[in-house]
C-alpha cells in the first residue's frame, strides 16, 4: 500500500493517492509529540530524570515498560540513562536523531491528551497517538498510533518555524530527502519499522515555490532498517519524481 499527499505550501493538494488511508505511525508520531511539548507551558530548560521505565497507556494497571536497547536509534540519548537532561535537549534528540527513549520521556511529561489536541488543532481527520513506543500492554488491548498522508501534511504545515527548523536538522537523510539534489532545504521526519516506511516534509526549492509532501508505505519492501531499506528507495523515487515537476505544482497538474 502506498499513499501520497502533495500540495504547494499554503494551498490545496495538487496530487493525492489514498491520502486518508490510516497506517501505523512509526516515528512520524514524534512530530505531534514535539508540538505538544512546545505548547505545554513546561520549562523546556529544566533538567528531568532520564530513565527507561514508563507508564503504560493500557486501561488496566500494567507494569512499567521500557525501550529494549536495540530499539533505541540514538546512542547519545541512551548514554543519558541515570542522569538528567533538559526537555529541550530531549526534544532535539527525538526529532533530529529519532530517539525512542527521548520520545517516551517527553510523552510521560505531556500526556496523550495534549498530543491528540495537536492533531485536532492541525486539522487532522484520522490520526491519533494512543501509546508510547514499545508499550506492549497497550498494544495487546488494541491501542495504537495511526497517521494518514494527508494528516501528516496538515501537521507539518501547521508547525511554527522554530519547530520546522528542528525537522530541517534531521540526520536521517533518506526517504524523501534522498530524492532531492544534495543541499536542497527540506524540513522532514521519517519513520520505519518492519513493514512500514513513511516520510513527510516541507521542501523549499531555490527556483520554485515550496511544497509539502507526505508518503506512507506498508508492505514487504520495508525491512525495518534505517538505511538500505528498499521501501526507502521507493519513497526517494516518489520524491525525485515530484522534484522533476516542481515548476508545475498547481491544482490538478502534478500527475
Amino acid at each position: 500500500m502506498l499513499s501520497v499527499y502533495l500540495a504547494p505550501l499554503g494551498a490545496g493538494p495538487c496530487f493525492q493517492r489514498e491520502p486518508d488511508r490510516p497506517y501505523y505511525a512509526a516515528s512520524t508520531m514524534k512530530v505531534a509529540v514535539l508540538a505538544a511539548l512546545y505548547r505545554s507551558g513546561l520549562d523546556l530548560d529544566t533538567p528531568v530524570p532520564v530513565t527507561n521505565a514508563f507508564r503504560s497507556a493500557a486501561p488496566v494497571p500494567a507494569p512499567s515498560y521500557g525501550i529494549p536497547p536495540d530499539w533505541e536509534t540514538d546512542a547519545e540519548t541512551w548514554h543519558l540513562l541515570g542522569t538528567r537532561a533538559s526537555l529541550r535537549r530531549l526534544a532535539r534528540q527525538m526529532i533530529v536523531h529519532s530517539s525512542n527513549l527521548a520520545t517516551n520521556t517527553i510523552l510521560d511529561h505531556v500526556g496523550f491528551d495534549a498530543v491528540n489536541e495537536v492533531w485536532r488543532l492541525a486539522g487532522a481527520l484520522h490520526s491519533v497517538t494512543r501509546r508510547g513506543i514499545e508499550d506492549a500492554a497497550a498494544r495487546a488491548v488494541g491501542l495504537t498510533n495511526l497517521v494518514t498522508a494527508a494528516d501528516l501534511a496538515r501537521l507539518v504545515t501547521w508547525l511554527p518555524g522554530e519547530l520546522l527548523e528542528l525537522l530541517a536538522a534531521n540526520v536521517h537523510d533518506v526517504d524523501l530527502a534522498a530524492g532531492l539534489p544534495a543541499g536542497t532545504p527540506i524540513a522532514f521526519k521519517n519513520g520505519w519499522i518492519t513493514g512500514i516506511r513513511h516520510s513527510v516534509g516541507v521542501v523549499r526549492p531555490p527556483d520554485s515555490p515550496a511544497y509539502v509532501i507526505a508518503v506512507c508505505y506498508a508492505g514487504p519492501l520495508a525491512n525495518g532498517d534505517a538505511t538500505g531499506d528498499p521501501a526507502a528507495r521507493v519513497l526517494a523515487r516518489v520524491s525525485a519524481g515530484v522534484w522533476s515537476r516542481r515548476h508545475r505544482l498547481t491544482a490538478g497538474e502534478a500527475r
